[in-house]
């Protein structure tokens, strides 16, 4: 932070949102070192044919994190142009090799593959997050596969669940994100080195008689930066690329504001029942010092919907980019790409701490299911009503009548009346004694096989993750 000039405006990102090793992932400096290693990468294999001598080679070597960003800047002020500055700034530290510095090459050889180097490890860190954030929440699922809470529909009580099941869900959504990051991060190539539209005619004439074809350059280039090319291409790399990437950030940030926001309700007095993790020292509100805002997950979900927004940003870039190249993506990528990174980085972050020290309140879980999970023992009642002879029609309204004074009762802080209301009713004790009713009713407060589907999921969540920690070792 000390770095930031505070006297104009900063972005957020830089100091508040996302790890350090994202914003040195995207910082200029590491961009601009990335740039210097293609350039060397590409020197060393034009050194081959005798196009750079071994020489300039190391020259280049030797100077390759010596990144003057004030000098560049100096330069881009002239001419306008940040690659070029970059260049000239390379130039000065290596005189000998300044001739041969971007040899054949146009801006987007440089700058899309560097695009892409820092794509791939951005992946690679949302990953390690994502990884660990489905750990936790295996250990919770684990915890809590028995634990009975009263389930929610419209954000009314219907029928009792598990806490552990509740869990599954994000978790699998979780899941299905990593999957997802993986096949993107697999599958997603390199520019490659095609010159100014794609065609490699530069490279055609640079190398005419050395014996050596631009596609074979292109590809030895390519494996030193460990980064395979697109077959074809034209100016830039495919800008569907970027698309997909959102997409995949967009839908880690859509699991989790599902999840913080649901931590939000449950963390009302209403509910009570989940609570994030809230320091000894701090201030919930300016104004009421008695406040617990749920302050990490609604940032969480402020984030998430800014993330949400940004995949339309890399279609118009994708669908509109004329022909071989329009230059009407350049400046809102250099925001979009990596606010979007450090943006689902800090939601992971949040999502993390949240995980990792969440306060489960038992005893107001039993207080909601004591509130509310009579209602939903009603229908085995009905059920059983019906065979026993009784009218479905006469009995569904003797439920309801008994129902709504419950409800009444319920909203006035009193227990729930409904067991003893229907047990003592003549119309159902024609049918069922007062021990039978209440008998149902107790039995009818179940929540299925959610526990054995929680066991299931997490013997497959959990070889998944094994299996996918051992594939990127891998690697």
């Amino acid at each position: 932070m000390s770095r930031i000039d505070w006297s104009h405006f900063a972005s957020p990102f830089s100091w508040r949102y996302g790890s350090e090793a994202m914003r040195r992932i995207w910082s200029e400096e590491h961009k601009r070192c990335l740039w210097r290693r293609i350039w060397v990468s590409l020197a060393e294999v034009q050194s081959q044919v005798g196009l750079v001598s071994q020489e300039q080679v190391e020259e280049l070597r030797a100077h390759q994190s010596d990144v003057d960003l004030e000098r560049s800047a100096a330069i881009e002020a002239e001419i306008h142009h940040d690659l070029m500055a970059e260049i000239k700034t390379y130039a000065e530290q290596c005189p000998g090799a300044s001739g041969v510095i971007h040899l054949g090459a146009t801006s987007m050889d440089i700058e899309d593959n560097a695009d892409l180097l820092r794509l791939r490890a951005s992946l690679g860190l949302i990953r390690d997050v994502l990884v660990d954030l489905l750990e936790l929440l295996a250990g919770h699922i684990e915890a809590e596969a028995e634990t009975l809470v009263m389930g929610y529909t419209h954000i009314q009580p219907a029928q009792p669940t598990t806490l552990g099941y509740r869990l599954c869900q994000y978790a699998q959504d979780a899941l299905i994100d990593l999957q997802e990051l993986d096949h993107l991060r697999d599958t997603i190539r390199g520019k490659g080195f095609k010159g100014a539209v794609g065609t490699s005619a530069s490279y055609q004439r640079l190398l005419a008689g050395t014996g050596l074809l631009p596609r074979e350059m292109e590809a030895q280039v390519m494996e030193r930066l460990g980064l395979p090319a697109v077959p074809v291409s034209t100016q830039t790399y495919p800008r569907k690329y970027d698309y997909l990437t959102l997409n995949v950030l967009a839908g880690i940030a859509q699991t989790l504001h599902k999840f913080a926001l649901d931590l939000r309700i449950l963390q009302s007095p209403a509910w009570g029942e989940l609570r994030e993790p809230f320091g000894k020292q701090q201030v919930g509100s300016s104004a009421m010092p008695f406040k617990r805002n749920p302050i990490i997950a609604e940032g969480l979900c402020s984030l998430a919907r800014y993330v949400a927004a940004l995949p339309g940003v890399a279609w118009g870039n994708a669908a509109l980019s004329v022909l071989e190249r329009t230059l009407d993506d350049s400046a809102n990528r250099r925001a979009m790409l990596p606010e979007a990174f450090l943006a689902t980085d800090e939601i992971l972050h949040r999502a993390r701490r949240i995980l990792a020290d969440m306060q489960i309140n038992r005893a107001a879980m039993a207080r909601n299911l004591a509130a509310y999970a009579p209602f939903a023992a009603t229908e085995m009642l009905l059920m059983e009503l019906i065979a026993r002879g009784a009218d479905r029609q006469e009995m569904h309204e003797v439920i309801r009548e008994h129902s709504m004074t419950a409800w009444r009762a319920v909203e006035s802080s009193a227990d729930n009346p409904l067991m003893d209301l229907l047990a003592s009713d003549p119309r159902v004790e024609h049918y069922l004694t007062p021990a039978r009713t209440r008998q149902i009713m107790e039995g009818g407060i179940s929540v299925g096989d959610a526990p054995d589907r929680c066991r299931e999921f997490l013997s497959t969540l959990r070889l998944t993750l094994r299996s996918t920690r051992t594939g990127d070792q891998d690697k």
